[in-house]
């Protein structure tokens, strides 16, 4: 009995250890390539050494030059605030009736909006970027719009429904009382409730457009892409171009979403994203 316990304890031990060596293995494997994207950037010549044979930011300004960031960036900005923006104003209201409402289907609507968070991008990005070039709106900036809000949209409502479940319907049964109607309510009860959830979830949608490739990539033109889509086509397109200026335009996007992710995660509570409000309303 003794020594199955010993060996179960050793299993168990050596269980953990495992664990810990393959998350610590992929950290490590994540940051070297990190690192070496990042030196590649900054070094006059690096071949076939541990070091770079020189340090130089030359090859920053011939990626904006060269790639034209600026033009790059400016779409960018354009595609991501206004899905942030239209994902806030749809998802918000429809996670409120999902989170507060029954209704005869609620099962089936929850399904079909969650559909496109487990369903891969390209699956239906085909279909969706075929029905957006016969209506005139493939290649064009609302094209592109409008393919990222097929994923944003039922993302806003899954993060959004934890924390509306969390508020106490009292407080609304109470507003209306006192005479609030339902903009009223919302604008004065619900939402200062509710505005680290909508930071939140709106955050995250930024990061997750500008992180959005498949369907950019199928629905942009020429004057309409990303910067996630012009680092493929630099680094797949045919042509000579120098690795470091590459790797230079790889660090600008990285820097970017970083930066973004970094503001998401200082909104965010993990827990309210996967959670339900536990606590029932007094009768």
């Amino acid at each position: 009995m003794q020594m199955t316990t010993t060996l179960q304890r050793t299993a168990g031990r050596l269980w953990i250890v495992s664990v810990w060596a393959a998350v610590i293995l992929f950290i490590v494997n994540l940051l070297a390539m990190i690192a070496a994207v990042v030196t590649s950037s900054f070094a006059t010549r690096w071949l076939g050494t541990w070091f770079p044979a020189g340090w130089t930011t030359r090859w920053y300004l011939s990626a904006w030059t060269e790639f034209q960031l600026d033009d790059l960036l400016i779409v960018t900005v354009e595609v991501v605030f206004a899905v942030v923006a239209i994902s806030g104003i749809l998802g918000v209201p429809a996670a409120y009736a999902l989170a507060r409402r029954e209704f005869p289907g609620k099962k089936f609507v929850t399904l079909l909006l969650l559909l496109p968070l487990l369903v891969p991008p390209i699956t239906y990005g085909i279909p969706l970027a075929t029905v957006l070039y016969q209506t005139g709106l493939g290649g064009t900036l609302w094209g592109v719009i409008l393919a990222n809000l097929v994923p944003t949209v039922p993302f806003v409502v899954l993060v959004m429904m934890p924390f509306i479940e969390q508020i106490d319907p009292r407080i609304e049964a109470a507003a209306r009382v006192f005479g609030a109607g339902t903009l009223r309510m919302f604008v004065h009860i619900l939402l200062p409730l509710l505005l680290p959830g909508i930071l939140a979830a709106l955050l995250l949608v930024l990061v997750r457009t500008i992180a959005m490739f498949e369907l950019t990539f199928l629905t942009a033109g020429p004057t309409s892409q990303t910067l996630v889509v012009a680092l493929y086509y630099a680094v797949f397109a045919s042509g000579v171009r120098a690795v470091q200026s590459v790797d230079a335009m790889a660090v600008i996007y990285m820097a970017s979403t970083l930066i973004w992710l970094v503001i998401a995660l200082r909104f965010v509570n993990p827990t309210q994203m996967v959670t339900r409000a536990k606590q029932q309303p007094a009768k």
